[in-house]
This record gives C-alpha cells, sequence and structure tokens, in this order.
C-alpha cells in the first residue's frame, strides 16, 4: 500500500487508511482496553493537562492520609486508652471528634476567597503569639519538662501547631505586599518584618522547649525567602543562622545533646534516651514486607512510647509492613508535588508564596517525623501530619490543606472550568455573607464563555 504523505497531495484527496477486516484503521493509535483513553504512559500527560489536576491530588492523598491516619489511631492506641481510662476507644473517639471539626473547617477554607487568607495572617499571627505567651505562662508540664500544653476551657492544646499555619499565611501577606509594591529590591525589605516575626514565634516556641517545631518555622522562613527570590548570598547566609542557632540549642539543653547522641548510638543508653528508637527499629523490623497485620503490633503493649503520636510510623512499618510505610511516603509525596505545582502555576504572588509555604511545612514535618522514626534524624517529638493523634495538630493541618485547595482553584485553567459551571451550594452560602468576590469573578468569566460560545454559533 502507498503511503500518503502527511496533508495529503495537492489537489486530490486524502486517501482513507486502510482498515483490516474487524481490525482498527492501520497506523490509528491503539486504545488502551476497555476504556478508549490514551495508552502507555501518556495518560499521565493527559493527566497532567487537566485543570483540576491539583485539586483533586491534594484532595485524595489528603483523604487517604485522614483515613489512615485514623485506623492507625485507633489500632496504636487501644491498649494506653484501656491502661488509662478503662476503655479502648477514648483516645480514638478524641481524634475522631477533632476530625469532625476539622474537616468542616477544610471544606469551608476550600471555598473562600484569598483575600479572606491574606485578611487572616495578621490576626492569627497576634492569636498564636498570645496562646504561645500563655503557654510560658500557664502551660502544662509533659514529658521531661517540656512545656508545650495550654488548657482552655478543660481542652488541651498545644498552641504552637496553629502558629505555623499562621506564620505561613502572615509571612506569604507580607512579602506579597512588598512585591506588589515593588519593594523588595534591598535585602533588608526582605527580612524586614519577616525575620522579627519568625524571630518572635520561634523564641516562644524554644521557651516551651519544642525544637521541632522551630525547626518547621524556620523552614517556612527559608521557604519564603527561596519563593520571593531572595538572593543566594542572603539565601545561604540564613541558612547558615538557622543551622547555628539549631546547633547552639541542641548543645546548651543537656536532654537535647542526650538525643543526638543516643541517635548516633542508640545501644549506648538501651533503657533510657535510646529506649524509644531501639523499640521503634524494632517495631519496623518487624513488620517486614506486608506487616502483621492491623492490631497485630506488639510494641504498642507498653514497650514503645508514644505509639500514637510521635512514632505512629513504627506501628505502620509493624502492622503495614514496608508496603504500607511505603504507601504513606508516597501520599506525602503526592501532597507536595500538588502544593508546588499549584504555586507554579499561579500569578497571584500571595498564592504562590502562601502555598509554597503551607506544602513546606506539612511536607517537611513529614519528613522529620519519619527521619526520627528510622533513626537517620535526632528525636524531635514533632507528630506526623494528618496521621498522628492529637487535634492541635490535626485541625491546624486540615485548615492549611483547606486554603492549599482554594488556591488551587485559582491555577488559570482552573479558575476557566469553575467558572464553567458556575458557583455551587457552598459558594452561593458565602456569597450570602458577603464572601462572594471570588464567586462574581467566576460568574463573571463564566457569562465571558458564554458569549463567546453564542459568537462561535
Amino acid at each position: 500500500m502507498a503511503v500518503v504523505p502527511r496533508g495529503g497531495a495537492p489537489g486530490k484527496k486524502k486517501a482513507a487508511p486502510a482498515r483490516p477486516p474487524g481490525g482498527r484503521p492501520e497506523g490509528a493509535p491503539r486504545a488502551s482496553s476497555g476504556s478508549g483513553g490514551p495508552s502507555g504512559g501518556n495518560w499521565l500527560r493527559e493527566l497532567g493537562r487537566r485543570p483540576l489536576t491539583s485539586y483533586y491530588l491534594i484532595v485524595g492523598s489528603s483523604a487517604m492520609l485522614i483515613a489512615l491516619g485514623l485506623t492507625m489511631v485507633l489500632s496504636s492506641s487501644m491498649v494506653d486508652s484501656f491502661t488509662e481510662t478503662g476503655s479502648p476507644y477514648s483516645l480514638f473517639q478524641k481524634q475522631v471528634a477533632a476530625a469532625a471539626v476539622g474537616l468542616p473547617l477544610m471544606v469551608l477554607a476550600s471555598h473562600m476567597p484569598m483575600r479572606f487568607f491574606r485578611a487572616l495572617g495578621y490576626p492569627a499571627m497576634l492569636v498564636s503569639v498570645a496562646l504561645l505567651v500563655l503557654t510560658v505562662f500557664k502551660g502544662e508540664e509533659y514529658n521531661s519538662g517540656a512545656m508545650r500544653w495550654l488548657e482552655i476551657g478543660g481542652v488541651t492544646i498545644q498552641a504552637s501547631e496553629p502558629a505555623k499555619l499562621a506564620f505561613a499565611l502572615w509571612g506569604a501577606g507580607v512579602l506579597a505586599r512588598k512585591e506588589e509594591l515593588k519593594e523588595l529590591k534591598e535585602w533588608r525589605q526582605l527580612l524586614f518584618p519577616l525575620m522579627p516575626g519568625c524571630a518572635v514565634l520561634v523564641l516562644l516556641v524554644l521557651l516551651g522547649t519544642d525544637l521541632g517545631t522551630t525547626m518547621v518555622l524556620l523552614t517556612i522562613f527559608l521557604a519564603l525567602l527561596w519563593v520571593v527570590g531572595a538572593p543566594g548570598k542572603l539565601f545561604v547566609g540564613m541558612m547558615g543562622l538557622v543551622a547555628t542557632l539549631v546547633g547552639i540549642m541542641v548543645a546548651v539543653e543537656p536532654f537535647r545533646m542526650a538525643r543526638v547522641t543516643s541517635f548516633l548510638n542508640p545501644e549506648s543508653d538501651p533503657s533510657g534516651s535510646g529506649f524509644q528508637l531501639i523499640h521503634g527499629l524494632y517495631a519496623l523490623g518487624t513488620g517486614g514486607l506486608f506487616g502483621v497485620g492491623i492490631g497485630g503490633s506488639r510494641e504498642k503493649w507498653g514497650f514503645l512510647p508514644h505509639p500514637e503520636s510521635d512514632f505512629i510510623f513504627a506501628i505502620i512499618g509493624e502492622e503495614l509492613g514496608l508496603v504500607g510505610t511505603l504507601v504513606v511516603v508516597g501520599l506525602f509525596g503526592v501532597l507536595g508535588y500538588a502544593g508546588l505545582r499549584v504555586a507554579s502555576r499561579v500569578d497571584d504572588p500571595f498564592v504562590r508564596l502562601a502555598a509554597t509555604s503551607v506544602t513546606a511545612w506539612i511536607v517537611l514535618q513529614a519528613m522529620v517525623n519519619i527521619g526520627t522514626v528510622i533513626g537517620v534524624l535526632p528525636v524531635t517529638g514533632i507528630p506526623l501530619p494528618l496521621v498522628s493523634a492529637g487535634g492541635s495538630s490535626l485541625i491546624p493541618t486540615l485548615l492549611g490543606l483547606g486554603a492549599l485547595l482554594a488556591m488551587a482553584k485559582t491555577e488559570p485553567d482552573a479558575r476557566r472550568a469553575l467558572a464553567a459551571r458556575g458557583p455551587g451550594r457552598v459558594e452561593r452560602a458565602l456569597s450570602w455573607l458577603g464572601l462572594g468576590t471570588a464567586i462574581e469573578r467566576r460568574d463573571g468569566d463564566h457569562g465571558q464563555v458564554q458569549a463567546r460560545r453564542n459568537r462561535r454559533r
């Protein structure tokens, strides 16, 4: 059969491709089995081109982590809950209550316009500072004198957790405003008031001996500088300053130095500073490839301290095996990719900065927690986001993810796709409350789309 060049010969009708009996035309692409969609790896490329890919990646990875977290909190806390309260479900019920509060807030936040989050940064920062000051003077001490908890109205909260979200939104708003006003021409404009604000939070958190949260706050600070385009010398200098500060904090506190030395050689003090790390490694080693099954952990029977919070990843490794731990790591990888994808595809400087800072906060905290459990980082005592027990961590994280979902909707393609759909029930309800700026913009875009369609007809 003669091959017809693409476009055909001038003045001649293009020959139709031959179709074998009962088969497809020669040269036609082979459809994937059962779906008629693209074959091979093309489906990944097609997925990346869809307007709401970032949004659904965030929703999917977050939902799976939350479901896994609730399951593992129930499994890992049953023994301790029964010992302390007589009910194996007491701590699990608290986690479910926190999720019942956080999930509606996440959905509500995902429908908020960007001006809401820009306005939220300053009051959230002030409230966080006030709560941290109260913690310093009236906080509760647990675990070797660590003063991180504050009791308000019978509810115990960890004030440093909402401070992460507050600093991410506040810092993004400060730098976005400076960028819009063309004020980021000198290094002083980059650091003021961002650096003093970070220093206040870090100082208050350190007074509660919380090195893990300090590292997260400093990471958010560096992420904001990186996104805004800080000069290389300034960025390297700030990284050196952060490393020096962390080294000083470790050196001045004996228990932190003990954690570092036990991390390097946990067998040197197996019944003291190395006890938790050793039993965490025991749990991971026991799980093998597929684990011993949900509920079958042995280390949670009084051997591994805090199996439902700081070391829940070890219980995941024991009960779900290597496969389960890789799934958790993969889900955080997907979440990190989606957040950075949002930051790289938007035009608004605030959205770009806030998406990066929120993503850096959640993903880096997960990396630090996992690194602690597998023995490549010193024990810091920070939870695994969305998975570990604790409403003080879960609710602010869900709010941060709700903000990230709202930011994903501001991608240019996503905005046009949502405008074509029109506002939903939640958005219409918010418009009644005076929060309908984004909805009005979408309606306007929707009208323009319809007008263009009518002109084409």
